[in-house]
């Protein structure tokens, strides 16, 4: 009876947490790739970004060096900074390291994957496939989730959503 109270306590901590990052969560030789991300495209837009969690568990660096999705003519790592309050975004085109033991977060206002010369709508609820193209660990294939135009992460995309429809 005690492990189905820890069986019960699991699920109800999980689906309290979402529970959304354990089902797109990926592994690829040393690198563990969490819960890949979209905005929603507004129609007839050309670009969309991605975000995504990248750890290193091994002893050699790998690096982000690009990728490929069905839904956009370009894949390219890009870096976003501010310059004496101006905005800058570069590819980068040497591509992203993540370094061993290193946790890589590419998030809004920061690295991100640039996807352009979009083929077709990138739609809240719709996930997309890409493949991610690692150094030394090779291809990755991806499902990106899609969350609101407006979303700061996937966690609290799937919280906003979370509230907005069971209250």
């Amino acid at each position: 009876m005690k492990k189905l109270g820890i069986l019960v306590a699991s699920l109800i901590a999980a689906s309290a947490s979402g529970g959304v990052a354990t089902a797109l969560d990926y592994k690829a030789g040393s690198l563990e790739i969490d819960s890949p991300w979209s905005r929603a495209v507004p129609k007839g837009g050309k670009v969309a970004v991605g975000y995504m969690t990248i750890r290193n568990t091994g002893s050699e660096p790998d690096r982000l060096v690009g990728g490929s999705t069905p839904v956009a003519g370009g894949f390219m790592v890009h870096e976003m900074s501010m310059d004496n309050g101006v905005m800058k975004m570069r590819p980068l085109t040497s591509g992203l390291e993540i370094k061993p033991g290193e946790t890589v977060e590419l998030k809004p206002g920061s690295l991100h994957i640039m996807m352009t010369d979009l083929k077709q709508p990138v739609q809240r609820g719709k996930p997309f496939k890409a493949t991610l193209k690692f150094e030394k660990a090779g291809d990755v294939d991806v499902d990106f989730a899609v969350e609101a135009a407006g979303a700061t992460s996937a966690a609290s995309a799937h919280d906003a959503h979370h509230d907005t429809h069971h209250h």
